[in-house]
Parts: C-alpha cells; sequence; structure tokens
C-alpha cells in the first residue's frame, strides 16, 4: 500500500454468508476512505484485533449456544500486498456473545470477554500463527443494581498490563474490574484481586496511560470516565476520579469507546444516543478535564480509532451503518464536521492495520 495511505478494517454484525469484514484506505492527506473489499465467513464479527506481528487478525463471533452456534474466535491472515483476508481458523472462546479480544504484549496469548457466558476465555497463539485451542475459562458470578443490564456477570473488555503479568477486565454486570495473573507457562488466569466500580456505573471498555500507572475506563450505564492509579508491583488499582462524558446529562445515552491521542494529551470516549464524541484534556498526572463535546457525524458511535498521524478521528456508526471521518482541530474546536463516509451495515469496530 503506498505510503500516504493507511490501511482500516472495520468489522460489523452479518451472516456469516454475508461480508463482514471491511476494508479500506485512509489517505493521510486528505482522510479520504477507498473501499478496498470485504471479506465473508464470519458471523458477527463485531470486535477485531491485531496481531503486534501485523499479518494475523482476530475477529470475534458475537454468537451464543442459545442460537445453535457458540462464541468463538475466528484467526485470519492479512495480506498487505493483495489487500485481502483469507480465513485460517476458528476456536470456542469459552462463552456466549464474544465482543472483544486482547493480546499480552509478547502476542502469544490472547484473552476473550465472553458478555454472554459471564467469563473470559484465554487461548494461545501457536508456533503456526493461529489461535490454539482454548486453555482456560474464568467463570464470573454475581449481581448488581440495574434490574435489566446487571442481573448477572457481563465481562466487556479486559487488557494486559505492560509487563504481562496481570489482566484486568471490566465486568458490566456486576461493577466490578476483576485482576487475574497471566501464568503464561501454563496457561491460566488465577483470581488476583478485585476493584468495585460505582454501583450502576457498568464498566465496559479501557485503557491505559503510556506511563503505564493510569488506567481510564469507560463506565457504559452512568455516562462516567473512571481515573484508576495502577500500582504494577502488587497489580492493584485505586479510583482517583470520575468525570461525566456529558455536557448535559440525559437518560437516553449509553458510553462506549474511549482512546488516547499518542500525545496523551486528550482522551476521546465515544456517547451513543448523544451521539457525540466528548474530549477531556489530560492533566501531567492523568486525571481528566472535559474540554468539549463533539457531533460524532452518525448514529450510535460504538467504537472508534484515530489514524497514526492523529489527524483524523475514524467512527465506526453502528445505526447508520457507516464510517465516519472526522478532522482532528487544534484548541477549542477540536473536531471537525466529516470530511468522509463510508458504508458498512451494522458497523461494530474499526481498526487501524
Amino acid at each position: 500500500m503506498a505510503s500516504e495511505q493507511v490501511l482500516l478494517l472495520a468489522g460489523s454484525y452479518a451472516a456469516a454468508d454475508q461480508p463482514g469484514i471491511y476494508l479500506f484506505a485512509l489517505t493521510s492527506a486528505t482522510g479520504e476512505l477507498t473501499p478496498l473489499g470485504a471479506c465473508a465467513g464470519v458471523t458477527n464479527p463485531s470486535f477485531l484485533a491485531l496481531h503486534p506481528e501485523g499479518d494475523l487478525v482476530l475477529a470475534t463471533s458475537e454468537t451464543g449456544a442459545g442460537d445453535g452456534n457458540p462464541g468463538g474466535v475466528t484467526t485470519l491472515r492479512l495480506d498487505r500486498a493483495t489487500q485481502t483476508l483469507t480465513i485460517l481458523g476458528w476456536q470456542r472462546s469459552g462463552g456466549d456473545w464474544p465482543c472483544h479480544i486482547t493480546l499480552d504484549p509478547r502476542g502469544t496469548w490472547a484473552v476473550v470477554a465472553n458478555y454472554g457466558g459471564g467469563s473470559l476465555g484465554l487461548l494461545p497463539i501457536t508456533a503456526e500463527g493461529v489461535l490454539g485451542p482454548l486453555r482456560d475459562v474464568a467463570q464470573h458470578e454475581g449481581r448488581s443494581v440495574d434490574p435489566e443490564r446487571q442481573q448477572h456477570p457481563h465481562p466487556h473488555a479486559s487488557t494486559v498490563s505492560a509487563d504481562g503479568r496481570f489482566v484486568i477486565a471490566t465486568d458490566l454486570g456486576i461493577d466490578q474490574l476483576r485482576i487475574y495473573t497471566l501464568d503464561t507457562t501454563h496457561g491460566c488466569l488465577t483470581p488476583h484481586n478485585h476493584t468495585l466500580a460505582r454501583r450502576g456505573a457498568g464498566p465496559r471498555h479501557l485503557c491505559w496511560h503510556p506511563n503505564g500507572r493510569v488506567l481510564y475506563v469507560a463506565n457504559e450505564l452512568d455516562n462516567t470516565i473512571a481515573v484508576y492509579g495502577y500500582d504494577p508491583g502488587r497489580g492493584t488499582l485505586v479510583e482517583r476520579q470520575i468525570i461525566s462524558t456529558l455536557s448535559v446529562k440525559t437518560g437516553a445515552n449509553r458510553v462506549a469507546d474511549l482512546h488516547l491521542d499518542k500525545q496523551a494529551s486528550r482522551l476521546y470516549v465515544s456517547n451513543r444516543g448523544d451521539n457525540t464524541i466528548a474530549i477531556f484534556t489530560v492533566e501531567r498526572d492523568g486525571s481528566l478535564q472535559l474540554a468539549t463535546v463533539k457531533p460524532c457525524g452518525g448514529n450510535w458511535p460504538r467504537n472508534f480509532t484515530l489514524s497514526p498521524d492523529g489527524n483524523f478521528l475514524i467512527v465506526a456508526n453502528q445505526y447508520s451503518g457507516e464510517l465516519v471521518v472526522l478532522p482532528v482541530r487544534e484548541h477549542d474546536e477540536a473536531l471537525g464536521e466529516p470530511i468522509a463516509r463510508a458504508k458498512v451495515p451494522q458497523v461494530a469496530c474499526v481498526i487501524v492495520a
């Protein structure tokens, strides 16, 4: 691919016989999106992760045993010369409705959040470069206060500490951040400790400050960001700050995704329902100040990513079924009006590949 273009992959909710993963070129100078094709064969590839070596893509199949299709993860090979994806294999994820997958820093283990099954699954990356069979399942138990969304555990995402020792998982259903020791020798997740979120918060996605000592958590149900201090030696979290993602409170909003820019000067958060991107200024200690809230350019911004140069924010607007490119601006303007759009039915995820 030409140096002035960036490869994007977009996952969606789609039947196996329909295109589900889409490829686009983002032109760095203009923000233009060029369709490159799509890949069928994966049911509901709602979340994608790229292996550190860059040619292996992991896609969750957000399905459940009740539909006759147990949750799983598909391995795909990315051919950059032909700009195509080839399915290499499929493995069970260890629970229903897997919605997130992350890799350890060495790219040897994958952790899957099974939202419907209330569990985390641990799978190895084999020497052949594909996902191996499920090695461990960490089952969550409990409930919290929301009568519709919190009557059962619902792990939504996880991250691995920079040293590879700990896995931190958000559980929307029980208002907890569960921390596990990652045993890479025996392939298991061992409970280490947990941190309680505020009741009814619904922790969903999370991301690290580059200093490795601050963790940001998007709380879906109460429309907040929680800032945690992390002790890498002990593998513990302490809540430092809770801040709203909305300039005007509304009961119709659900927080979704969050990302830091590469300078760690801004944190971006998507609001579904309000259909906005909240932009926070990041202080030197990692604390946040809400700078502004801008339209996302569509309906239901489930996921988004930043271009490598930081000049564009690419939003996956699920209900309007499209990717939208927003230019990143300096100072108070923060985000400009959409400059490009591309149709992706029921788009759920977008990543830079």
